[in-house]
């Protein structure tokens, strides 16, 4: 019996990994040939943000600070300086997904809104005590706008698609474990 939730778990791993895959390809195609004016979310964020409040056993540290690290790479951003910032924000929300399991959805949108706002100012400070060439502070405030307003979107697409709900306390975690 402990083997299915041992095999949920690293399903669960793996196909985070893909959507991180997959959100990295549709990121690096060349859909426009000319420079655009707006910014649409970070998605890759955005999900993991979800993902970790709502599942924390299903994306770990070293898993998300390889993928975010890999994000940098390929999206050529300064490495590790947004892998860093992100993880940090997952990571404060990973510990207090246990508060957050019988909360309404307002606030874990509030508590999210606040956590991706923090990795947003704590990017672009790294940016300056580095001083890389910053992008326009109004692109940056926009793609922190847009990620909150589809976090709603993208937790309808984890809870109803990918089946990542917030745990109760009956679930049992990875090892077997109730929560």
């Amino acid at each position: 019996m402990s083997e299915m939730p041992q095999a949920r778990l690293w399903t669960m791993r793996i196909g985070f990994v893909l959507l991180v895959c997959v959100i990295l390809f549709f990121h690096l195609l060349p859909l426009e040939t000319t420079p655009r004016r707006w910014v649409g979310p970070d998605l890759l964020l955005a999900f993991a943000c979800a993902w970790s409040l709502r599942r924390p056993e299903y994306v770990p540290m070293p898993a998300l600070a390889a993928l975010f690290l890999l994000a940098d790479l390929l999206l050529q951003r300064p490495p590790g300086l947004w892998a860093m910032a992100a993880l940090l924000g997952c990571e404060n929300l990973k510990k207090r997904a246990r508060g957050f399991r019988d909360t309404g959805f307002a606030s874990e949108w509030l508590r999210v809104s606040i956590v991706i706002a923090g990795v947003a100012v704590l990017y672009r400070g790294g940016l300056i005590i580095t001083l890389v060439d910053l992008p326009p502070f109004g692109l940056t405030v926009f793609e922190t706008i847009m990620t909150m307003l589809f976090y709603p979107l993208v937790v309808a697409a984890t809870h109803g698609l990918m089946g990542v709900r917030k745990a109760s306390p009956g679930d049992l975690d990875g090892a077997g474990a109730r929560l």
